[in-house]
């Protein structure tokens, strides 16, 4: 098992990282909790992981703080959740909010994070709702980052929130609604993500 990786910052193309660990280039997924804490591409960046084998492909997780991978690990366990609806959750919503949405059995906001209907949102509640004192989350600390220059932020922002589940017209609604000029890539989809739990 793949836990941890130190290395050069190669890429950073929501919701997927390039990092090179002593020329070994290692693609990983990440939620946007993470990219908000990255360092510039080519700086020194270290990620606790997750290692997913299947049949047909061995996808590596990864996270800036251990209490993200935990809630993952956590999250995954849930009958019907995979990594994709896991990473939509820990994009969409804090850590705290997350578990607030649990301890208070809010499903109206946890419906509003892409890929989760009401179905999901009522197991997530019944299947957490006794693990969450055991888990042992605190608080993720929120960061930025600059953007990258070699292509239009506004583009990038657009393709990460069509990762994470939104539609395209969708992704431009919202980032015509709450984005302004000179934000990062990462302040774009925080602001858009915002907007959509209004």
């Amino acid at each position: 098992m793949i836990g941890r990786l130190t290395g050069s910052l190669l890429e950073k193309n929501p919701p997927s990282l390039l990092i090179d660990v002593q020329g070994v280039g290692y693609e990983v997924d990440a939620p946007m909790s993470t990219f908000y804490t990255l360092p510039t591409v080519g700086e020194t960046v270290a990620l606790f992981t997750h290692l997913v084998v299947r049949e047909d492909a061995q996808l590596l997780y990864g996270f800036s703080t251990s209490t993200e991978r935990v809630l993952f690990r956590a999250l995954l366990k849930v009958n019907g959740v995979g990594a994709k609806v896991a990473l939509a959750i820990l994009s969409g919503l804090s850590t705290d909010e997350f578990l607030s949405c649990i301890a208070t059995k809010d499903i109206a906001a946890l419906i509003r994070v892409p890929g989760i209907g009401k179905k999901t949102a009522e197991r997530l509640l019944v299947e957490l709702q006794d693990k969450v004192e055991s888990l042992g989350i605190g608080t993720v600390p929120a960061g930025s980052t600059a953007p990258r220059n070699d292509e239009p932020v506004r583009s990038q922002a657009e393709e990460a929130l069509a990762a994470l589940g939104y539609k395209p017209a969708e992704a431009v609604k919202l980032l015509d609604k709450s984005a302004a000029d000179g934000q990062s890539v990462e302040q774009m989809i925080r602001a858009a993500l915002r907007a959509a739990s209004r």
